[in-house]
């Protein structure tokens, strides 16, 4: 299963007054089986120590996953929603921005399966690894 060519501009439409627009997730390239998206560590995404939240990072791995998703389906009969979601939190990062990948593992008929690893944009290391399993449900009418 292959995901829609979708301008970024229009994939990053969808994020206007939502918690990705308050966060500052923005898509930067769309492959055939990943999303890759970029966001800022800085106060919105901090937590009281000054590093990057645990729970920005979990907002940015349901956000790829459901992003990608989203172009897999025909959304005018079946919609993406989150089931379950883990992170594994591996490094601090108190500054600049984080880039997370998200890779399809598995694109059943009513669920999917993303691979999220996020790093540090400036150092590459890698900061967050999670998983994100989404449940495919029928669109009501």
């Amino acid at each position: 299963m292959e995901m829609k060519k979708v301008p970024l501009e229009q994939v990053n439409a969808f994020n206007r007054n939502t918690m990705m627009e308050v966060l500052g997730i923005e898509c930067i390239e769309i492959g055939p089986d990943f999303v890759k998206s970029k966001m800022p560590v800085n106060a919105s995404t901090h937590q009281p120590m000054g590093l990057l939240h645990g729970g920005a990072s979990a907002a940015l791995i349901e956000s790829i996953g459901s992003m990608g998703s989203t172009l897999l389906l025909d959304v005018s009969k079946e919609v993406p929603v989150g089931l379950e979601i883990n992170a594994n939190h591996i490094a601090g990062v108190k500054d600049g921005h984080v880039i997370a990948t998200g890779k399809i593992i598995h694109a059943g008929r009513r669920t999917h399966l993303w691979q999220v690893d996020i790093h540090h944009e400036e150092t590459g290391k890698l900061v967050c690894t999670g998983r994100l399993t989404i449940m495919v449900v029928p669109r009501k009418s």
